[in-house]
């Protein structure tokens, strides 16, 4: 073989290697993409929603304790934020814009907001009942007929108070839209109301119906849980997005929301002075409001599944959602589910 053939079979036998080199080298490249992009992208911050009510203390008591931080670390999750909301509407509002991963909220807040496109599921219960119809301490009452012709304040369209109060009154023959004026408030702005005289009633969750009447202004005619037994009020909603690529961590939230949950059932008074201490409130107060209330603090979901579906139904004949939810659209019961495992 001449000089000028060797030179050309080596050139040869370089381009061929190079491709060869090339390809594998491009090969790894896009397998190594594509094992990056399928990899789940890790959770450093989470973000929870809550309201001022004693109905969530096992959110406060699980924050003020120390449990989110240190139960959530291993998964390395370094930063706990919070939001404080009046009531559910505006906090729904706020998920639904991707700015809470976690949501200690009213069951019906959920299902309007679900119903609007919401990515996200109840994952565990955090009370039933616990609210009160507080009317002026002046008007007389002795059934749902007195209401007619009062101005009531209660939380905005599409909460747990405002589905229960218009159902009810649906109910006992009273219609809500003329009937009555039913105005949509927070709790601080409807607790001034009364007090100023310028609404009749008020439909609050605990602990506002105590500290209205210690103010003597107002006294509970009504508790939520004469107008439906046993109903769901306050649950833990979370985001789809963080049930999809982080179980791992959705399932010690609603393990640390348990523990909260069972430690405050057992210490009340210490319950009391938690809340007090987060609201800056008279712990007399929450104390007292806690045994004032018909409502009761749980965690298991499958308690609370009929009446949030009922909710659902509510709803959709006030005209609030399009359609009716089912259990599936509304509940993910796996986490709860898995810490009998």
């Amino acid at each position: 073989m001449n000089y000028k053939n060797t030179i050309k079979l080596a050139s040869t036998l370089f381009f061929v290697i190079a491709l060869i080199s090339a390809v594998f080298i491009s090969g790894c490249t896009e397998k190594d993409t594509e094992q990056e992009e399928g990899q789940t992208k890790a959770i450093t911050e989470l973000t929870f929603g809550y309201q001022p009510s004693t109905h969530q203390i096992a959110y406060i008591t699980a924050r003020d304790k120390g449990w989110w931080a240190e139960d959530l670390a291993p998964y390395g999750v370094e930063t706990i934020n919070d939001n404080l909301f009046p009531s559910g509407a505006p906090e729904m509002q706020n998920m639904m814009a991707g700015d809470l991963d976690v949501a200690y909220v009213g069951a019906a807040p959920v299902i309007s907001a679900l119903a609007s496109g919401l990515d996200a599921k109840i994952v565990a219960a955090v009370q039933i009942q616990g609210s009160d119809l507080v009317l002026r301490t002046a008007l007389p009452y002795e059934g749902p007929e007195d209401l007619k012709g009062l101005k009531i304040a209660t939380f905005p369209p599409g909460t747990i108070q405002d589905t229960l109060l218009k159902n009810w009154l649906k109910e006992n023959g009273i219609d809500p839209e003329t009937d009555v004026q039913i105005l949509g408030m927070g709790p601080g702005d409807a607790t001034t109301a009364i007090s100023a005289g310028q609404v009749d009633a008020v439909f609050l969750p605990h602990p506002s119906p105590t500290m209205i009447e210690s103010e003597g202004v107002g006294r509970s005619v009504v508790s939520s849980g004469e107008m439906l037994q046993d109903h769901a009020c306050c649950v833990v909603a979370v985001s789809g997005e963080l049930i999809r690529e982080h179980p791992e961590i959705v399932q010690q939230i609603v393990a640390t929301h348990v523990r909260a949950t069972e430690y405050n059932s057992e210490n009340l008074e210490e319950a009391a002075q938690i809340y007090a201490d987060d609201q800056d409130w008279d712990v007399e107060l929450v104390s007292q409001s806690l045994h004032d209330w018909d409502g009761s603090w749980i965690a298991d979901p499958h308690l609370i599944i009929n009446s949030t579906v009922d909710y659902a139904q509510v709803q959709y004949e006030l005209g609030y959602i399009g359609k009716p939810l089912t259990q599936d659209d509304i509940f993910d019961l796996s986490f709860y589910d898995a810490l009998d495992q």
